[in-house]
This record gives C-alpha cells, structure tokens and sequence, in this order.
C-alpha cells in the first residue's frame, strides 16, 4: 500500500518546496554572518522538528486526520484567545516564547485548522447535496469558522496573517460550488464598501497609504523599508553582487532582512537569476497542488488542497509584491523561504497534507 502511495505521489510539489528552502537555506546563511547565523541555525532546528510532523501529514490518510478537525480547531481557537494576553512583540501579541531562544505563533497552525475544519463542515454539509452550500444560513455558517480566529487575528493585530486567511476562505468557498449570485453580491458590496471605508479612515492610515504610493515623501520614516528594499533588488541586476557582499543586506539597511525582506536581500545578492527562479518555482508549485485539488478523489480533499494553495499564493504575491513596492508592507513571511519557525513548521504540514491528497487520488476525475 505505501509503496502504491509513493508512485501515486506529486513529487513534483516536493521537489518545488525544498528548492526554495535550500534558496532560503543560503540567503539565512549570507544574511546572518553578523550574529553567528543565529536564525540560519535556528531554522534547521525547525526544519528538523517539521520532518516528523510533515511525514505524519503525508502517510496518515487525510480521512482520519479529519476526524480531529473539530478539536484541532478548537485548540487554535483557545490558543490564539490566549496569545492576546502575552507580552507585545515588536507591537503584535502574536507569539508565545518558548524559553529564551524560541517563539510560538498560534495563528500559523490556526491557517491548518481553519482549512480542515472548513473542509470537514462542508463536507458535512454537502452530505445531503452539493447545493446546500448555497442556502443563505448555511453559507453563513461555514464563513464564521474563518471569521473567527480572523478576528482574534486582527485583535494580535496581525492584518497579513489574517488576509491569508481570506485568501483559503474565498478558494475553498468558489471550489464548493457556490451560486454566482454571491459571487456577484460580494463584487458588489467590496465595491460599495471600499471608497466607504477609505473616505472614513483615520488620518495616521491615510498617511501611511500615502507613503505607500510615494515612499518619497518620508525616506527616513514609513518610507524607508520599501526605498531600501527597491535600491536592494535594483542593485543586483542580472547575478547579483554575491553572497555576503550585498551593501543594503549586510550594512543592516534592509530589516527585517531575514523575515519580510528576505527577497531583497536575495535579489540583491543572488541577482534576478535567483530571484526570478523563486517565482517560477513559487507558480509551478501552486499549479501543481491546483491541479490535485481538480484531482482529488473527493470533495474534501479538494477543499484541503485549494485552501492551502490559496494560502501560499497570497504569501507569495504579498511578499514579493511589498519588496518591489507595489502592494503594502503587511509583515508577511515567504514561504520555506523567510526565518521563521511556527511559519516552516505550518508550512510543511501543508505540504504534507497535500502530498497525502495526491497519493490517494483518482486521476480520471475532476471537479464539477
């Protein structure tokens, strides 16, 4: 049996994810020359702590793993209730510490528990009929699983993180079946509520929109990260300035250089070769777990898939989007690619979880 799930398996989708954590291995590793590569050797400790838990993800079957949802998901509820609590870190309550060296990011797992909670209600739901989705109610029902730990996330406040959550909700609502007539009512109502909310915003977010669309304007306050980050990536053309010889990455002008602005200093020092190549891998891989999500041999594997590829694709878009300047700095991690432990450790899980998917599924079939 696991030798027909290892044939089954999209190897291509792991291939795709340690490419890009051996390209994060080496930015860390380059990044982190000043402080002893304290980060780099703290994120092979979690790359070791993942291994267990990403071949438990991929060998479990994912039907037995779904009966936890409800507790798993209440878990996460509790624990992201619990971090408001805590001491601020670089102003979010967003982390428990874990003795001196380490931290613990509730909202990271929260992603894993909220997609298969989703995926096991709907499932539940759809047991008398794909359409009961679209029953008013019931839709409702189902978006106030994801409502909730957004909210308690926005409370951290960590707007990035959250949005990633918006992202799984609205794949894995679209891929349910879902009437357009929703679709269309919730076209509309972001459209009517946008230039609301805008005209109503307090001055200081008006500000910082500003300073968004001209950086310029405030080069050594709100403007500053993103002006250093374009001058990082500018400066390393086509193979970049090499590793360790970047000047905004190792003079300490980009920061946080081995979270958020991780692609800089990749640009900078590994040049557009690199950089590109990261985005290339990033579509591949998202196209890959699409298609298993097209592929799966039923609903909730479907709903599984399409909510971790929605994840990964506004972190991928976010990321790079605030380093080049053209979306706002939000604080979102690159994913296998940026320091980060709660991040890598939630991040394998999933591709584990997909990769479980893959194995098991029926080729010849897709979703309606």
């Amino acid at each position: 049996m696991r030798k027909k799930l290892l044939k089954n398996m999209d190897w291509g989708v792991l291939i795709c994810t340690l490419l890009l954590f051996v390209i994060g291995l080496v930015a860390l590793f380059s990044t982190t020359q000043n402080s002893a590569h304290e980060e780099f050797i703290k994120q092979l400790k979690w790359f070791a702590v993942s291994i267990p838990f990403f071949v438990l993800a991929v060998f479990i079957d994912y039907d037995k793993i779904l009966k936890l949802a409800p507790a798993f998901y209440g878990i996460c509820v509790f624990l992201l209730i619990l971090v408001l609590f805590t001491e601020p870190i670089s102003g979010a309550s967003s982390w428990f510490t874990i003795g001196k060296s380490f931290s613990f990011q509730p909202s990271e797992l929260g992603k894993i528990a909220t997609i298969l909670f989703m995926a096991y209600s709907l499932n539940l739901l759809q047991a008398r009929g794909k359409k009961e989705i679209n029953k008013f109610h019931k839709l409702l029902a189902i978006l106030l699983i994801a409502v909730l730990p957004i909210f308690l996330i926005i409370k951290e406040p960590d707007l990035g993180t959250a949005i990633s959550y918006v992202f799984a909700t609205v794949f894995i609502i679209f891929t349910s079946g879902i009437n357009k007539k929703y679709i269309f009512a919730a076209i509309l109502l972001i459209a009517v509520l946008v230039p609301i909310v805008y005209t109503n915003l307090p001055a200081h977010a008006l500000a910082r929109i500003d300073v968004f669309l001209h950086p310029e304007k405030d080069p050594r306050g709100a403007g500053y990260n993103i002006m250093q980050s374009k001058l990082a990536i500018g400066a390393g053309q086509v193979l970049g300035m090499g590793l360790f010889q970047g000047n905004q990455t190792q003079l300490g002008y980009l920061h946080p250089k081995t979270t958020d602005f991780i692609f800089s200093a990749i640009g900078e020092e590994m040049g557009f070769v690199v950089a590109a190549t990261i985005v290339i891998v990033y579509v591949i891989l998202i196209t890959r777990i699409v298609y298993i999500a097209k592929t799966a041999k039923d609903n909730i594997g479907s709903y599984i898939a399409i909510g971790i590829a929605g994840i990964l694709a506004f972190h991928m878009l976010e990321n790079i989007g605030m380093t080049i300047g053209v979306l706002p700095i939000t604080g979102v991690p690159l994913p296998f690619v940026s320091y980060g432990g709660s991040s890598l450790l939630t991040n394998f899980i999933c591709i584990g979880l997909v990769l479980n998917i893959s194995a098991r599924r029926q080729k010849a079939i897709f979703i309606e």
